[in-house]
């Protein structure tokens, strides 16, 4: 994937996410399916991964081939208590840390993007492969949120 198409993805997800979070507080209690992670838990799941994954990125950018161990979504949003978390709180992180995402991108994506870094779960990955999944992460959850909607 070129710099060019992932800094739109990066964009266009942003744009489709960040009105999610301004939902009634009712319309984000729906989930996509039953047993499921509601709107709410999906949109602090969004800003928590997104922090996740900047600095996932910044290490590679900074550091050589660096172990990344990963996280448990389930563990964040018991222990984080996503219930009561403001989603006010989690939009700003979500919306200024995605902003970030672009700046680095937008700078170290071609010069750095072969750098590796291996992950405790899914092996040797490069710089490019998490950005990437930065914007892949976000349609995913984007979906579910559409789905949970019924968009």
């Amino acid at each position: 994937m070129t710099k060019k198409a992932i800094l739109e993805r990066l964009e266009e997800t942003k744009i489709n996410t960040l009105p999610y979070f301004d939902l009634d507080e009712e319309v984000l209690k729906k989930t996509y399916q039953q047993g499921k992670w509601n709107i709410k838990y999906l949109l602090h799941h969004l800003a928590d991964a997104e922090t996740v994954l900047y600095e996932r990125i910044r290490r590679v950018i900074s550091e050589p081939k660096p172990v990344i161990w990963g996280f448990d979504p389930d563990k964040w949003a018991l222990y984080l208590d996503y219930s009561t978390v403001p989603l006010s709180l989690s939009k700003k992180s979500y919306d200024v840390t995605r902003d970030a995402v672009v700046y680095y991108t937008n700078l170290y994506f071609d010069k750095y993007g072969k750098n590796e870094f291996i992950h405790n779960e899914t092996g040797l990955r490069t710089l490019q492969d998490e950005i990437i999944k930065v914007a892949v992460h976000n349609e995913h959850h984007l979906s579910q949120i559409k789905t949970a909607l019924n968009l």
